[in-house]
């Protein structure tokens, strides 16, 4: 069974930085989700990895981008100015299907990682 493995998460004050990874090869359509506690699964960014094409939740436009290094079977989440809203568990998901309408629809996704958490202080 392949595995999405996601790392760099952590504790960080308003304001700040992280960059997530996502260890994974071979994948034409990735994403990262998260999901605060109570709250559903919401997408984050979405990268064609095969044209480049990225889409991003409007929450996080300008703020996070998403990346991925070939090389390396990465895919990252840089994000920065972060901010206490954005404390949720964050996910890594792929598939070789290409999502149906909106890039950031969870159930299009058959692969998942466990999640990395982030956390924002104010």
């Amino acid at each position: 069974q392949v595995q999405l493995v996601e790392s760099g998460g952590g504790s960080v004050q308003a304001g700040g930085s992280l960059r997530l990874s996502c260890a994974a090869s071979g994948y034409r359509y990735m994403a990262w989700f998260r999901q605060a506690p109570g709250k559903e699964r919401e997408g984050v960014a979405f990268i064609n990895t095969s044209t480049g094409y990225r889409y991003y939740a409007d929450a996080v436009k300008g703020r996070f981008t998403i990346s991925q290094d070939n090389a390396k079977n990465t895919l990252y989440l840089q994000m920065s100015d972060l901010k206490p809203a954005n404390t949720a568990m964050y996910y890594c998901a792929a598939d070789h299907v290409s999502p149906r309408a909106k890039p950031l629809t969870p159930n299009d996704y058959r692969n998942w990682g466990r999640g990395t958490q982030v956390t924002v202080s104010s």
